[in-house]
């Protein structure tokens, strides 16, 4: 019964792109046809117990069981198999009708779902940013940047790429020496040590990440500047004095619907009255989705990418001036292809560290990852924002007029 209803889902959900599956019992079925849009792919759905929760569960038991070994893929051929569920799930295959009703019903959910208030924040953040720093440091850039990175051009290496990120944020901050700035969500230190190396400033970073906070601190140590960065362990709400400028990376995807309101209108009121503030997150370029149930489950409870249209008005009702949006394509799918990269080239050190099915759990949040952001309609956001409207200059001039030397100082 079940396989038979597997076969039909399949049937309807891949159109483009051909895909393979040999079945528990040996038999082989093929699915959609031939396209340029996304490869080929294969799997091998080792036990027909799993083809029941694959019915009723697609996403979180596609996760599952390729961790628990219940669909077995070859590591090289893992994503071209999720691209291929990836893009056609975002355009022409069909999910059946109780899927979409599912989903639409986990959105309406979302106000009760991620009810992150600071006891709730603080247990999200250990889940995944208090994993042993030295996981971290086998996949990402030297200066530990976990988030998109800036590719100006297609050569650039990662380490490159995080500079000119960095970069582009410090311009769009309109920084001048000696300026406050805080950073909320600092991870390991790497935005608010640049900031106040190259720039001058002086940077308080918060973190709910006990591991980040040690990290961070010690190489403020390391890099002599502690006299001029400062690290918290502290929630962004409990903050009470005001700041020049105000940087957010790679945090409000953390933040979680119902706290949009907060988290803005917080930033408003630490802001002083002729700041800036820049906040770059993860977005939907499309109507809101809810979270994956795996990705939420395994590795960012409390987790929410907002589409433009749910930070429109929380950002309007706080009394900020939206000076400049600008969506940034196709630079966070090059970023987790070289996270990806790294990672598998480091399994012998992975292994020392975690099992199996660690392993291929982390393995498949790096492919899903870069296939959503290649394959659906997702990308970063960086939202420059103002209490004066004459705050920032009036065009993007300033962005690209640069001295070369001080954009690229990393490379």
């Amino acid at each position: 019964m079940w396989k038979n209803t597997l076969n039909r889902l399949l049937g309807r959900l891949v159109v483009e792109g051909q895909l393979t599956v040999t079945w528990a019992d040996g038999s082989v079925s093929r699915y959609g046809r031939d396209s340029t849009a996304v490869a080929p792919a294969s799997m091998h759905l080792v036990d027909p117990s799993h083809y029941r929760a694959l019915c009723l569960r697609p996403v979180m038991a596609f996760g599952e069981g390729y961790m628990d070994g219940q669909i077995d893929v070859a590591p090289e051929g893992l994503y071209d198999l999720v691209a291929l569920f990836t893009h056609n799930m975002h355009g022409q295959g069909r999910m059946p009708g109780w899927f979409q009703a599912m989903q639409a019903l986990r959105r309406r959910l979302n106000v009760l779902l991620q009810r992150n208030d600071a006891r709730r924040a603080r247990r999200n953040v250990a889940h995944h940013y208090d994993l042993s720093d030295d996981l971290y440091r086998l996949f990402l850039d030297e200066d530990m940047q976990y988030s998109c990175a800036y590719f100006e051009r297609p050569d650039m290496t990662l380490e490159q790429a995080q500079a000119a990120k960095k970069a582009h944020i410090a311009a769009k901050l309109c920084l001048a020496p000696g300026m406050h700035v805080l950073d909320i969500g600092c991870g390991w230190g790497g935005m608010a040590l640049t900031l106040a190396r190259d720039h001058g400033a002086r940077v308080t970073g918060v973190t709910l990440s006990e591991n980040q906070l040690a990290t961070a601190r010690r190489r403020a140590a390391d890099a002599g500047l502690e006299d001029r960065v400062t690290f918290r362990l502290q929630d962004y709400r409990n903050l009470d004095e005001t700041f020049d400028r105000i940087v957010s990376v790679g945090m409000l995807e953390h933040v979680g619907l119902p706290q949009f309101d907060t988290y803005f209108g917080t930033v408003h009121d630490l802001l002083a009255p002729d700041g800036v503030a820049l906040i770059h997150t993860i977005g939907e370029i499309a109507p809101p989705r809810p979270t994956s149930d795996w990705l939420e489950k395994y590795i960012f409870p409390g987790g929410y990418v907002p589409s433009l249209s749910e930070l429109a008005a929380p950002i309007e009702r706080s009394g900020l001036w939206a000076t400049d949006i600008e969506v940034l394509r196709g630079h966070y799918g090059p970023t987790l292809n070289h996270w990806r990269q790294r990672f598998e080239a480091a399994l012998p050190e992975v292994r020392a560290m975690y099992d199996e099915r660690f392993i291929r759990m982390w393995r498949f949040y790096l492919v899903a990852s870069e296939a959503t952001f290649e394959q659906a309609r997702q990308g970063v956001f960086q939202i420059q924002m103002s209490r004066a409207q004459y705050a920032v200059p009036v065009t993007r001039n300033y962005l690209y007029h640069q001295d070369d030397t001080q954009r690229h100082a990393a490379q």
